[in-house]
């Protein structure tokens, strides 16, 4: 059976890179997805592929990404090698917009949507402690933070405001009902 996408969403800092990094940690059955990202490879935060959005734009065109999407002035995307990844029964986890769920839907067979939410303060003290937005940018961010997610898109909603083990936690006994991790065979 292939593997899960796992999405990630939810408004700028929840939280959404920390808690994949940490479920990665805690539960080898789960890979975490590299971005393409129209970004410098040293803007800090996620671990991601900088690249020109001359590049960006060769590589969409070149069939090289499995999504890709606009946001915050910047082009991300999911390279198509999830799909290898997938194929091989594992689980991969990705970081995705919001705006991109009803496109990840159609492209992915088995697609699990975990939407982290935070309360306003949280996403505000975040955005500022991480240092990569203007003031201006910072309130654009915050502004779009109760984008809704779309009509027909199921999500299970997690609350990431205060100890990311509890979060982990939660997100793991939803992924894997009654077990503590993942199972390790290859019958996901």
């Amino acid at each position: 059976m292939s593997g899960r996408f796992i999405a990630i969403v939810g408004p700028s800092g929840v939280g959404k890179d920390s808690v994949m990094q940490a479920l990665a940690a805690r539960d080898p059955c789960l890979d975490l997805i590299r971005r393409v990202i129209t970004r410098p490879g040293d803007a800090g935060g996620e671990e991601f592929d900088g690249v020109s959005e001359a590049a960006f734009e060769a590589q969409e065109t070149a069939g090289a990404f499995a999504l890709s999407w606009r946001a915050h002035g910047l082009c991300y995307a999911i390279p198509a090698t999830v799909d290898a990844v997938l194929a091989a029964g594992r689980d991969v986890m990705g970081n995705l917009s919001r705006s991109v769920l009803i496109a990840a839907q159609a492209r992915f067979a088995r697609i699990e949507v975990i939407a982290l939410s935070a309360d306003h303060a949280t996403l505000a003290a975040r955005l500022v402690r991480r240092g990569r937005e203007t003031d201006a940018e910072i309130t654009r961010r915050l502004e779009r933070a109760t984008f809704t997610l779309p009509q027909g898109v199921k999500a299970h909603v997690v609350e990431n405001n205060g100890v990311l083990d509890d979060c982990v936690a939660a997100i793991l006994a939803h992924l894997y009902p009654g077990a503590m991790a993942c199972n390790t065979g290859t019958d996901k």
